[in-house]
């Protein structure tokens, strides 16, 4: 990433001397989901500070609530980190700290910063107050440290039940900053964890636990996301109240905001757990997984997050943007093959019957060295029903009856007729071609047509299907949320180049005139792959010019 504020943050205090190591990062996503692309920034960012500064960055998992949190989402974590590029310094478990948390709890309370609490979490949160008013103290606020000490203690030999007691820090009920108001640090929760099994009944709520973790493994600079800068009080407060030596720094930056997708887990796992998607991979979701699958690859949206930068405002950037890194990385790492996705039999009438011959087609008419593979032609071909048109509009120069096109590769054709069925649809197009005007033979481009259309050979084709992508989500005009498409999937059965059925899982290829497509890394099988659309050919998005 280019210069921006966080990077002048460092340079000053490295200038300063601040720290006594190297630059610390950290990504610390809770596994409670699979990742999107909202991770992928601060993947970027993190361990991208890290490279640039010549220092380190940790992958911990911040799990601090073990009913949210899986061994599934754990594992995905590791993948995506990987797959996106990047290789953590250390492994870390925020779980693995719960020892040490609770030692910094019995310290504050010792200090007399932290208390032992009756009030339920409604009651608490009654007496919390308001942005205008202040709030009410505890009853229990100034009860005796020993007593306070005791009940920690009780708490973690399970002698509570959930919710009956609580650790807050104690700092103002009167302060501005509503999250400075004696905000819990520790509550009871009977339940399993999926890294400390039972070993604990009491768990560090998020605030309290986020600082120690960062500061225990000597991070630097703290990275997060924008709401979570009326929390920085809080943030340091912990390590000022427990004289925390060489203490990190939070800094926010805007989250990414993607439009025409849904990026909430919680939204996300409603989604999988509806069977409105396939699961937390499917191709229409903005998760690292799905993205994967659906073919964009790590260098594309690195290179996206690049080119957004790192502001301190919230922002929208168009789904747009996004695919034109993909399709901008795409066109230098495919070949191309001639697929049709909507068929229209095509008949070439003064074409020999039983004759059939194989033509060498460019592999990428844009990139010559990759040379050229052999494509069966035959009498009966398949076209794109859009590539006729039996009354053209304006400007239509593919087929059209009396008019002349180019088959890729192969010959001229000029239109002669349709055959309909009783219902007047079109189930074939007739034509006649010139067999001088044969692709790559002297003379055959001298007269000159402005349509080229691609077409595959009935006799050789091999059906497969296609999954057409649309946006998964729009916002309502109401709400203006993005609420979840049910029709952003098409399925479709085309006819393909016979070469195409031999594609591996997890292969790309760009459809002539179609776009960019992958055979689907779940659903392929050898022999006999089905092709995920990654996207089209054409951008309604372009980078400035510098």
């Amino acid at each position: 990433m280019e210069n921006n504020f966080i990077y002048d943050i460092i340079e000053k205090d490295l200038e300063n001397h601040k720290y006594s190591h190297p630059i610390i990062t950290r990504f610390p996503p809770e596994p409670n989901g699979y990742l999107h692309i909202g991770h992928v920034k601060s993947i970027c960012l993190n361990f991208g500070t890290a490279l640039k500064y010549g220092g380190s960055c940790n992958l911990r998992y911040d799990d601090t609530n073990p009913v949210k949190e899986d061994e599934e989402f754990v594992g995905s974590i590791e993948n995506d980190v990987k797959w996106l590029g990047f290789e953590w310094a250390n492994l870390c478990y925020a779980s693995n700290y719960f020892g040490k948390m609770y030692e910094c709890c019995e310290e504050l309370i010792r200090r007399g910063k932290a208390y032992a609490c009756e009030m339920s979490p409604e009651e608490i949160k009654a007496n919390r107050g308001t942005l205008t008013e202040p709030g009410k103290e505890s009853p229990w606020r100034n009860r005796p440290i020993e007593e306070s000490l005791q009940i920690f203690h009780d708490m973690r030999d399970g002698k509570y039940k959930d919710g009956e007691r609580v650790i807050r820090a104690k700092i103002d009920m009167a302060s501005p900053n509503i999250n400075m108001r004696d905000p819990v640090i520790y509550r009871v929760l009977h339940a399993s964890h999926h890294n400390t099994g039972d070993q604990w009944c009491v768990y560090p709520m998020y605030d309290f636990a986020h600082p120690l973790e960062d500061a225990i493994e000597g991070v630097t600079h703290s990275i997060c996301t924008l709401e979570f800068e009326d929390h920085r009080p809080f943030y340091n407060w912990v390590l000022e109240s427990l004289d925390w030596p060489e203490a990190p720094q939070q800094i926010e930056f805007a989250k990414l905001n993607l439009s025409n997708t849904i990026m909430s887990k919680r939204n996300i796992k409603a989604l999988v757990a509806s069977g409105a998607v396939e699961g937390w991979d499917d191709p229409r979701l903005c998760t690292i997984a799905g993205m994967r699958r659906r073919g964009y690859t790590p260098e594309a949206l690195r290179a996206f997050c690049d080119a957004i930068g790192v502001a301190k405002a919230n922002s929208q950037i168009g789904m747009e943007q996004l695919e034109f890194f993909v399709r901008d990385d795409l066109k230098t790492k495919t070949v191309s093959r001639m697929v049709v996705l909507h068929p229209l039999k095509l008949i070439i009438d003064n074409y020999p019957e039983g004759k059939s011959e194989l033509l060498p087609i460019e592999n990428d008419p844009n990139r010559p060295e990759l040379g050229t593979r052999e494509v069966s032609f035959g009498r009966e071909l398949w076209i794109e029903q859009e590539d006729f048109m039996e009354v053209p509009a304006k400007k239509y120069f593919r087929l059209y009856p009396g008019n002349e096109v180019r088959l890729k590769g192969a010959y001229f054709v000029t239109c002669t007729g349709v055959d309909k069925d009783a219902e007047g649809n079109i189930t074939a197009v007739h034509c006649t071609y010139d067999p001088e005007t044969k692709s790559g033979t002297p003379g055959a481009d001298s007269r000159k047509v402005k349509g080229t259309i691609h077409w595959v050979d009935a006799a050789t084709a091999v059906e497969l299907p296609v999954r057409e992508y649309g946006y998964l989500a729009y916002p309502n005009e109401e709400t203006g949320r993005n609420e979840f498409d049910p029709n952003s999937r098409t399925d479709l059965s085309v006819k393909a180049e016979a070469s195409l059925k031999d594609a591996e899982a997890g292969e790309r290829f760009q459809f002539f005139r179609n776009g960019y497509y992958i055979a689907d890394s779940v659903l392929s099988k050898p022999g006999a792959p089905v092709f995920n659309q990654i996207v089209g050919l054409k951008s309604s998005w372009k980078p400035e010019a510098k």
